[in-house]
């Protein structure tokens, strides 16, 4: 076989997805971190099905318009960097092969030196010994070694046996893929997808079979949560865009904190406050706190002062029309708000104008903030933090560029900040706000974990520009030291530091700090090598395994190590596979 169509190439699709299909789980054990994360085989399955699904009902002769589509399809599904990588392979490809309906040995290769390009244009800071490599090299020496009139399957098998050389020679080029002993796995899942596109021009095209793996549920695929119903969102259905709200209210802090409640910090407090509003009176006076604030919001500053204390009096006016009285209707609003319909609750009073429900569609609001989280109470946390969508996803389910593109819709603004929380999201994230810059000004903030998009969360002002929110974000995202707490899902020694398996990992900046049989005793470990002379502010959020039993314990541990120097605040987060999550201010 001499040339190729788009029907044959379909067919190299199908039997390269499939391929990588029945390998992911093995490609996600080639994680250098012995964390229970569905990361790169996952990650590259669910882009490559994406992928797959967007030809598979298409029967176009034209290899072009074949690789185009499923450029595309990968575009759409790209989850995690080596999705994202993967799908910049494809689409510098497809660029190469562009009015081509057939293609021989030489075309075949210039469309993988394209493909190559495209790909490392994509990363800003390419590293090598990783899947860029592996095409770079590969591609490369098919280049180099491409003749006319020969066989395309002599082609592929030229490509692949040099993608596996230079899979084999990844860890010389990355020292911790060599510390470890393992192969980049990005490189590794490429090579599968190479090997089946090399097995369907030999008449053997992979069929789909049960992974090596068992597949558990995090490497179902699932879309992204639908937005609580919560005291923002309903109460944006009735601000002011100009003047906004005069809210005042008066707070009790307890003197011995409830479980349910945080730990006050005047200071965060008072710079939350001025985050989100203006004309701002607020007085401490011992376990009093008086509040003045106007805001576009009220609803989202009551949820949050609530976390500290018990709310004595509350009074909201607008400041545009205050001749009706509003009454809450919304039950959830009301719970939210910490406004029941009880004799015990406070008292409030709220006067505004009737909603205007005849806003077009085609007007946006100004700003709308989107974040990645996993996890009932680390969700209920950005909410409360004026965020607008949560896109679920996080650790072990990555969203992709498809989900982001979906949030970015349904926010309708003129201007989107998208925290990732994740460094393996960012590159999604980006490829959506590319795809939608003609509809509006999207921004992603580089945060890494959940702490830290917290943080600019809490500094985001709706007042400020965008260039001002984009420089308070980043430079308050650098004050925070992450940390997080999992268990080992393999026995490894990496960074000097010996993890057993079933063990816990304390996590600081991609680096395991410690490793003990207990979590407990690993979260204080790594707090120690956390807070120094100018830490003040320790917050932890703790995940689904940990019992109240062990929440009750760690708080008196946190407690009695660092209450004297640190402000501290422990919350549920109800993460999923991480214990804890860690920032220390």
């Amino acid at each position: 076989m001499i040339k190729i169509d788009g029907v044959i190439f379909k067919q190299m699709i199908i039997s390269g997805t499939n391929n990588l299909y029945n390998s992911y789980p093995e490609i996600d054990n080639l994680n250098v971190f012995p964390v229970p994360d569905g990361d790169t085989g996952t990650n590259m399955n669910l882009t490559m099905q994406s992928g797959v699904k967007e030809v598979s009902n298409k029967n176009d002769a034209s290899i072009a318009q074949v690789a185009k589509d499923f450029a595309r399809g990968l575009l759409m599904g790209a989850r995690g960097n080596s999705g994202v990588i993967l799908s910049q392979i494809f689409r510098g490809f497809s660029e190469g092969l562009e009015g081509k309906g057939e293609v021989d040995a030489i075309a075949l290769a210039n469309a993988f030196m394209s493909a190559k390009n495209v790909a490392y244009k994509a990363v800003m800071r390419p590293v090598e010994g990783t899947i860029l490599t592996v095409i770079r090299e590969a591609s490369q020496a098919l280049y180099d070694k491409a003749e006319k009139n020969m066989p395309i399957d002599e082609c592929m098998d030229l490509l692949l046996d040099e993608a596996r050389k230079s899979l084999q020679r990844t860890p010389e080029l990355l020292p911790v893929l060599k510390e470890v002993g393992v192969v980049d796995s990005g490189g590794a899942g490429l090579c599968k997808v190479l090997e089946g596109f090399a097995k369907a021009l030999h008449n053997e095209i992979v069929e789909k079979s049960m992974p090596s793996v068992t597949e558990t549920g995090s490497y179902s695929t699932g879309k992204p949560a639908a937005p609580k119903e919560d005291v923002g969102n309903v109460q944006s259905k009735f601000e002011h865009k100009e003047f906004g709200y005069c809210t005042q209210f008066l707070m009790e802090i307890p003197e011995k904190l409830p479980r349910d409640k945080k730990a006050f910090n005047e200071k965060r407090f008072k710079a939350v406050l001025e985050a989100h509003g203006n004309s701002i009176v607020c007085v401490c006076d011992g376990s009093l706190v008086k509040v003045h604030i106007h805001t576009l919001k009220p609803g989202n500053i009551l949820t949050y002062a609530q976390q500290f204390g018990e709310f004595k009096m509350i009074k909201i006016d607008n400041m545009t029309e205050q001749h009706e009285e509003l009454v809450f209707e919304d039950k959830e609003m009301k719970e939210e708000a910490g406004v029941l319909d009880d004799p015990a609750s406070p008292k409030i009073e709220v006067t505004t104008s009737a909603p205007d429900f005849s806003k077009k569609e085609s007007e946006r609001k100004e700003y709308a903030l989107i974040s990645v989280a996993v996890g009932e109470g680390i969700e209920r946390l950005f909410t409360d933090l004026s965020v607008d969508y949560i896109v679920s996803g996080g650790q072990t389910m990555n969203p992709s560029t498809a989900d982001f593109v979906d949030a970015i819709k349904k926010v309708h603004a003129k201007n989107v900040f998208i925290f990732p929380n994740n460094g393996n999201i960012l590159m999604a994230a980006t490829q959506a706000g590319e795809l939608m810059k003609e509809e509006c000004n999207v921004v992603v903030i580089p945060t890494k974990t959940i702490p830290e998009g917290l943080v600019a969360c809490m500094v985001y002002n709706p007042g400020s520009s965008v260039e001002e929110n984009v420089d308070s974000m980043k430079e308050n995202i650098l004050a925070v030291k992450s940390g997080e707490v999992t268990y080992a899902i393999k026995d490894t020694t990496i960074d000097g530091v010996t993890v057993a398996k079933d063990h816990f990992m304390g996590i600081t900046g991609k680096k395991i700090v410690c490793c003990h049989k207990h979590k407990i005793n690993t979260l204080m470990d790594m707090l120690r090598k956390m807070v120094d002379d100018e830490s003040q502010i320790i917050t932890i959020l703790t995940g689904q395994d940990v019992t109240k039993e062990e929440f009750d314990t760690l708080s008196k541990k946190v407690k009695d190590a660092y209450s004297d120097s640190c402000d501290i605040s422990i919350e549920e987060g109800k993460q999923p596979v991480y214990s804890f999550f860690v920032s220390v201010e």
